[in-house]
């Protein structure tokens, strides 16, 4: 048995590539699709009992929900809205009473051709809604949605009220590369920053004289800090506030006109931009950008951006290490491409090769065909340099 290999270098480093990995723009496209339609028969398979049974369950932590069809499908899928409820730190009946209080604003809210979701909270605590599990679990619940009902994976949108805003306002942030926008009745960010909203739309709706937890006066600091991050970015930042004139805790369904304002926008899975804070909740990836594993803290801060055949690292705080990955809906992998430092430094310079194990390891770490990656650039800060990486799946291959 001959192998070949190729051999790459990139600023004095090398990687070694079976050149059965390497693919070809074309090549890329089918192979998307055979791990799409694998990922499809798995779903299918494995995860219908769950959807049946209308609950999402990892380890130990349970999530019924309450579903509706609203309108008729359109043709790139139906739009989803899970409606996260209020209650928090109550007894398990009254926030039971919540979840279906939620679950009727649906006729309400009314959203257009789309599924709304309302999802009934693993636990009864005051944070209900923005621990690290519901995170895991809105990421199962979507993924079986965009296979099983046809969801549009671009128009998926969260909202939430009282003690579901709370959620909002940190869930959105930290998970906006799943979401087209987010609608924030009623809650309390506590400490979660806007910055990860640069990408989505972003609603909040609060009584004026909703004082509990300061909640009117922390949205109006809201508003201010987003219309100063649309001001310098005028690229992002896309939101929509009100403050509801003599409304309360409730607003008498005054905040309804968000879900028409968030069905004008559907998501940009590789925008040309992206800003990325750490909440207390981590996460390793946030659109094209990634983090080496166990290298994710609180207050980690990333923005990067890209123009033509240039990747720029425009701001990074808390890690000298960046996986920057990369597609052809991005740039065109098949020419050279230039890595620039935060110092204007170049980090990398020459052509990339798509590989197939990048592939796949992106694909099974989001299960997202939108989000899927075939080169990942390890970059390196603090020696100012940056290579091509494979993995053992890349390495594997050989010819006969």
């Amino acid at each position: 048995m001959l192998r070949v290999v190729l051999i790459i270098f990139l600023f004095g480093s090398s990687i070694a590539v079976g050149k059965s990995d390497k693919l070809t723009k074309d090549e890329a496209v089918n192979y998307l699709e055979i791990l799409w339609e694998k990922h499809q028969e798995t779903i299918r398979k494995e995860r219908a009992n769950e959807m049946a049974e209308l609950k999402i369950q990892i380890g130990e932590h349970v999530m019924p929900f309450l579903s509706k069809h609203y309108g008729g499908k359109p043709r790139d899928g139906w739009s989803l809205f899970i409606s996260l409820h209020g209650g928090g730190g109550v007894p398990n009946k009254l926030n039971n009473d919540q979840w279906k209080n939620q679950f009727r604003l649906g006729g309400a809210y009314r959203p257009k051709n789309a599924i709304y979701i309302a999802p009934r909270a693993p636990t009864n605590t005051w944070n209900l809604w923005h621990q690290a599990h519901i995170d895991h679990l809105l990421d199962r619940l979507i993924e079986n949605l965009v296979v099983l009902e046809d969801v549009n994976p671009n128009a998926v949108y969260l909202m939430g009220y009282s003690a579901g805003g709370d959620g909002v306002y940190q869930l959105a942030p930290r998970m906006a590369d799943r979401f087209a926008g987010a609608a924030m009745m009623a809650g309390h960010p506590n400490e979660a920053s806007p910055l990860g909203l640069r990408n989505i739309a972003f609603s909040i709706h609060v009584g004026q004289n909703d004082t509990p937890y300061n909640r009117n006066s922390v949205a109006k600091r809201w508003k201010q800090k987003l219309k100063a991050l649309h001001d310098h970015d005028k690229g992002g930042y896309n939101t929509q506030v009100h403050i509801h004139k003599n409304k309360g805790h409730w607003m008498n369904l005054e905040d309804r006109v968000a879900i028409p304002w968030l069905q004008r926008f559907i998501r940009d899975p590789l925008p040309k931009k992206v800003v990325w804070k750490q909440d207390d909740v981590l996460h390793d990836r946030f659109y094209w950008l990634a983090l080496p594993s166990g290298t994710a803290h609180k207050n980690q801060q990333i923005t990067a951006s890209i123009k033509d055949q240039t990747i720029t690292i425009e701001k990074c705080e808390g890690t000298n290490q960046i996986l920057i990955r990369l597609n052809d809906k991005m740039l065109d992998l098949d020419k050279p491409i230039k890595v620039i430092s935060i110092d204007g430094s170049i980090l990398f310079e020459g052509k990339v090769v798509r590989l197939q194990g990048t592939a796949k390891r992106t694909f099974d770490s989001r299960r997202d065909k939108f989000l899927t990656f075939f080169t990942e650039l390890s970059v390196d800060l603090k020696t100012n340099q940056a290579m091509q990486i494979t993995d053992k799946t890349d390495i594997s291959h050989s010819i006969r």
